[in-house]
């Protein structure tokens, strides 16, 4: 009996003591851990208590505004499911505290904004308010959100408790309290002139929480552990987004445009298909970028080396020839330019 009670007593002191030091357990973002997230604040370029984990910059890429789609299955399953809100507040703290980015408003303090405006129209406002237009600052990129997994309660901790050696039923409850919450997310960042996905990257995040409750322990010994709840499905949602953005910012940092050679983008692809008058080339055009760079040398436009890479040589005597002809000035070897070149 002595025995019986001294194992029962012994797994209770382990088990308390485990589950205590899962109380400090951080939020695991890729391969590094913080106990919070998205954490301190930010102002202009200065930020107070930034997670350490966040990739900063030393420079903004540009200005960027977040898109979610709150029409889609995700949104509604995380505002339904989880009585979660909108992630734009945390991926905007994120950003602002990065400094890779600036953030522009596109939502309701925007709309605020047009209220003001048309405030002014009416005469009401006072003289000097200054709210005319051209004022706004346009959002060179959108960042676009997206929950692909989000699941809480996924699994046990057994390896974790297994080696103790914890006699049955302790053993049973401690294993079947402690789960694991997951989440996967992506980010898109698009280039708002020209359309293009100028990067993505997909983030997770995992942590675990347990229910200890009177089920494990049984009267006044749940009462007393009874403080350790679930963590936020959010805390998770928040973590994969970091971890995301990070991966994102890394590769933009180091961003190289992605290149057709001696086509333009938009103009009409590699890839041919059946009814296209021009497959695989410029629609409507007669030369190829390389071509054209040997006609742009030979009329003195100095294109550099014909090597059929559009670049900034190039670009000038293209918006010079085009100038000249009174064609659009736009730098590219469009249908009109090319067709001026092969007179």
């Amino acid at each position: 009996m002595f025995r019986k009670s001294w194992t029962l007593m012994l797994g209770l002191f382990i088990g308390a003591a485990f589950l205590s030091a899962c109380g400090s357990m951080p939020v695991q973002v890729g391969d590094s851990s913080a106990k919070t997230v998205a954490t301190g604040s930010a102002g202009g370029a200065t930020s107070a208590n930034v997670n350490a984990s966040l990739e900063r910059c030393g420079q903004p890429l540009g200005t960027i505004a977040v898109e979610e789609d709150q029409n889609s299955d995700w949104y509604h399953y995380l505002t339904g499911q989880y009585k979660l809100t909108s992630t734009v507040p945390v991926l905007r703290l994120l950003i602002q505290q990065s400094n890779c980015f600036i953030v522009v408003d596109r939502g309701r303090a925007m709309k605020t904004m047009m209220g003001e405006r048309a405030l002014q129209q009416t005469g009401e406002l006072r003289a000097g308010s200054n709210f005319g237009k051209g004022q706004m600052v346009s959002a060179d990129y959108s960042l676009i959100p997206e929950v692909m997994i989000s699941q809480k309660g996924t699994g046990g901790a057994g390896a974790a408790l297994g080696g103790f050696g914890i006699g049955g039923a302790v053993a049973g409850a401690i294993l079947g309290g402690l789960k694991a919450n997951e989440a996967a997310v992506m980010l898109m960042l698009v280039d708002n002139r020209s359309g293009v996905q100028v990067g993505a990257a997909e983030g997770s995040s995992k942590n675990f929480d347990w229910d200890l409750g009177g089920a494990i322990f049984g009267g006044s010994a749940g009462g007393a552990l009874g403080g350790y709840t679930n963590t936020p499905q959010g805390k998770v949602i928040a973590g994969a987004f970091m971890d995301a953005y990070n991966q994102l910012v890394r590769v933009a940092k180091a961003y190289t445009p992605q290149t057709m050679g001696d086509r333009q983008l938009g103009t009409g692809g590699r890839l041919g298909v059946e009814g296209s008058s021009q497959p695989g080339g410029y629609q409507g055009a007669t030369l190829t970028l390389k071509e054209a760079q040997r006609k742009l040398n030979a009329l003195g436009y100095e294109a550099g080396t014909p090597d059929g890479k559009m670049g900034q040589a190039t670009r000038q005597a293209l918006m010079n020839f085009q100038a000249d002809k009174g064609l659009p000035v736009t730098g590219r070897l469009d249908a009109a330019t090319a067709a001026e070149l092969a007179k």
